[in-house]
């Protein structure tokens, strides 16, 4: 019989413990990650999806889910500093002051310390700063971005979009549809050297600008096939026009439903006017500041990543080709992208971002 695993029940004690450890920046790392697989598992998240988003095994998610079940708190702290024989040696007082200052204070005349900035103000060696810092997991230089969605209708844009995906209606196609604008044809001042062995290739960090595009796109969340058209701008009469050309490909007979986001352009008077003359269209709109919830962006990095970062396009007509060619030989073949989260999943993770903000210390 396979094994069941226990559910996990949390009190707003042992809670308040567990996301103490969890956003902790002096916890040691291995802590850090069993207060954050016991709170996934609290709110109901199964081992293979923790495993999958802490990046662990499976096996590790259902070891310390067992492990609090049994002894609380106590049993996934224990031996959280590491394996081996335990440390004889005490954390230094210069160590806890690096922490101290690398977490909670800034340089007077910059954002953030360097090794050198941080030895001059304690009067020790780069070098030892440098250990600190690789020991504890600290990484001033580095900042990730975010945006968190502050949309009042967040969970119900998300339970929208999330169900076309997931459980897209009968007899309908889904299409996730946007813009990239201002694509630019560049072209490099000088040639490139092509790749060798032991040698990247090259391109000149300069450019010649030549004009812009934008390209149009609609991805059929069945099968993966790409509607697609360049036109110089991106207004409300080119977004119109690009919903004629999805209302020529589609056969008659289907439902359209159509994901996009809250751009202007989107919402003009004269495109409401187009979808009521258009009944078999519906629009449902991502909630703002979250286009990651747009599976089309996902074909816009490719297109990027696989033919536009690297062109050399000498005028507009030239990126325009390119992108036409690129979409034709994807059509040949074309593979759709798999949703797997659940709209409950994201929410949670978004619920729980928001609480990090409102209770982080300001600036």
């Amino acid at each position: 019989m396979p094994r069941v695993a226990p559910t996990i029940t949390v009190s707003d004690e042992d809670r308040q413990v567990l996301l103490r450890w969890s956003r902790g920046r002096s916890t040691p790392t291995r802590l850090v990650r069993r207060a954050r697989i016991v709170l996934r598992a609290a709110d109901g998240w199964l081992n293979q999806t923790i495993a999958a988003e802490l990046g662990v095994r499976e096996k590790t998610v259902g070891l310390w889910r067992r492990r609090f079940a049994e002894q609380g708190t106590a049993g996934i702290e224990k031996d959280a500093s590491g394996r081996g024989r335990p440390a004889t040696v005490q954390r230094s007082a210069v160590e806890t002051t690096v922490i101290r200052k690398t977490t909670r204070e800034r340089p007077p005349n910059a954002t953030h310390w360097s090794t050198r900035t941080m030895a001059a103000e304690l009067g020790i060696s780069p070098a030892s700063v440098q250990r600190i810092w690789k020991r504890n997991g600290l990484k001033p230089h580095l900042v990730r971005t975010f945006k968190v969605s502050n949309d009042p209708h967040f969970a119900e844009k998300l339970e929208d979009v999330v169900g076309l995906y997931l459980n897209p209606p009968d007899n309908a196609l889904v299409f996730s549809v946007d813009e990239k604008s201002q694509i630019q044809a560049l072209d490099r001042t000088q040639p490139g050297l092509p790749m060798k062995k032991g040698r990247a290739g090259t391109m000149t960090h300069d450019y010649k600008r030549n004009g812009t595009t934008t390209l149009f796109a609609a991805l059929c969340t069945l099968t993966g096939y790409v509607i697609g058209t360049c036109m110089a701008r991106h207004r409300h009469q080119e977004w119109i026009k690009f919903l004629t050309l999805i209302d020529r490909e589609v056969p008659r007979g289907l439902e359209v439903h159509l994901i996009c986001d809250n751009y202007a352009t989107h919402n003009h008077e004269k495109v409401k006017r187009w979808f009521n003359r258009h009944p078999p269209f519906h629009v449902h709109f991502t909630p703002t500041s979250a286009s990651w919830l747009n599976m089309v962006e996902r074909f816009f990095r490719d297109i990027t990543d696989k033919r536009l970062r690297r062109g050399v396009f000498r005028n507009v007509q030239e990126v325009i080709d390119a992108i036409d060619e690129y979409i034709f030989h994807h059509n040949d073949h074309p593979k759709p992208f798999i949703w797997t989260k659940k709209a409950s999943d994201i929410l949670a993770k978004v619920m729980r971002a928001r609480e990090t903000l409102d209770n982080a210390p300001s600036a």
